[in-house]
């Protein structure tokens, strides 16, 4: 399939994150495609993971996403103070949470010991209103989430909590471990316990309205896995769960966010020249130096230092030396470049630009903490925010 490049902004700006909104839109139908029978929640945590929290949750909605996920209440209520409406869970709580504010909110709020469920309760009370919460299971993850053992003495408490008006256990749920390994034992013996703690949970009078445990790769590949409802992060953004599973296109997805940068000086060297902190890279010949004016302060990973790609003047070139807080360098071969040109560090690669998995390669990371870090004062430039413009005929804009 050809792609031609989105519609681009020409505003001077030193770096910029565009953020193509119909590429969400069209990854978020194709998540609904391959789990058809589950609703889907949009994870929009960690300010949609790099994209931009609040257009990225709308334009997951217009998708067809009917609940967005946050990890804390505080992103959940910002949800609520740009005007979102509809279901919002949230996760990670700690003692004290506003889980007042939380349940004046309408949020659906996790509970995964007793201590939440009486931070709860209390609230309920001083609310005048229940407060709606889901159980989390921990099925094997060791993370967060209630131990089996004492998942009886939870879901009592809850059950009882619901009896004297306080509560509404909408959902009961767990999270994978190794869902981006397919095959791994842990997969069946995780829905295995997540299945028996839901059957005691039903035999103690819960009733949930959704049974979840499907992330980003357990939604790809894990069918038996999707329950009620299925919980998309990173896919979402275009970007695989993991490169062993396939890329993106291989799902068909695209990448949403495109990190690029105006190149702020190009200068001829000579052969011996040192480059950045601590000389770690030093020309072999004469040759010309390209400043790229972003570095690790806007989540640019000094890991990545000597390997990091970058698309120039049409052509790959490493970060030369280390990455900078502010800045690093790339050795363009002698090739001058004017200033101001456009300097692409990872996008979807329809002008044969890196990936964000090319980074994670480059920093030995992952995909997801690529885009994730990429810091604030990268504006975001988010693209296709009117779906009415591209979705009328149901295909892709860039098709």
């Amino acid at each position: 399939m050809s792609h031609t490049a989105p519609p681009r902004r020409t505003a001077p700006l030193r770096a910029r994150a565009e953020i193509d909104l119909a590429a969400l839109r069209a990854n978020v139908r194709a998540l609904r495609a391959r789990a058809p029978r589950a609703a889907l929640m949009a994870v929009v945590k960690s300010d949609a993971y790099g994209h931009g929290m609040v257009p990225c949750a709308r334009a997951a909605l217009e998708a067809g996403a009917t609940w967005l996920g946050t990890a804390t209440p505080h992103e959940a209520l910002t949800l609520r103070d740009a005007g979102i409406q509809g279901r919002i869970m949230c996760w990670l709580w700690t003692p004290g949470g506003p889980w007042r504010e939380g349940i004046e909110a309408d949020l659906d709020m996790s509970v995964s010991g007793m201590w939440a469920l009486e931070e709860v309760t209390a609230a309920a009370k001083e609310a005048g209103r229940p407060a709606r919460v889901q159980l989390k299971a921990d099925t094997g993850l060791g993370r967060n989430g209630c131990q089996p053992a004492d998942w009886p003495e939870l879901v009592a408490a809850a059950r009882a909590a619901e009896e004297d008006g306080l509560v509404d256990v909408t959902g009961l749920w767990s999270h994978f471990a190794c869902a981006d390994e397919p095959g791994h034992p842990s997969i069946a013996a995780q829905l295995g316990v997540f299945h028996d703690m839901v059957d005691h949970a039903e035999k103690a009078g819960i009733e949930p309205e959704v049974r979840h445990m499907a992330n980003s790769p357990a939604t790809l590949t894990i069918p038996e896995s999707h329950f009620d409802l299925v919980r998309t992060g990173i896919a979402m953004y275009g970007i695989s769960p993991s490169p062993e599973l396939g890329t993106p296109a291989d799902f068909g997805l695209r990448p949403v966010m495109t990190l690029a940068a105006s190149v702020a000086l190009v200068k001829h060297v000579p052969a011996g020249h040192g480059v950045s902190y601590g000389h770690h890279y030093v020309t072999d010949a004469e040759t010309t130096l390209g400043l790229i004016p972003v570095g690790y302060a806007d989540g640019i990973p000094r890991h990545a230092s000597g390997r990091g790609p970058v698309l120039v003047a049409g052509e790959w070139r490493r970060v030369a030396g280390r990455v900078a807080m502010d800045q690093f360098v790339v050795d363009l071969g002698g090739q001058r470049v004017p200033e101001g040109s456009e300097a692409v560090l990872f996008g979807p690669g329809d002008r044969g630009e890196p990936s964000a998995e090319d980074w994670a390669q480059a920093a030995d990371t992952i995909a997801y903490e690529i885009v994730t870090r990429i810091g604030t004062r990268v504006p975001r430039v988010h693209l296709n925010e009117d779906p009415e413009a591209f979705e009328t005929s149901g295909k892709h804009p860039h098709e």
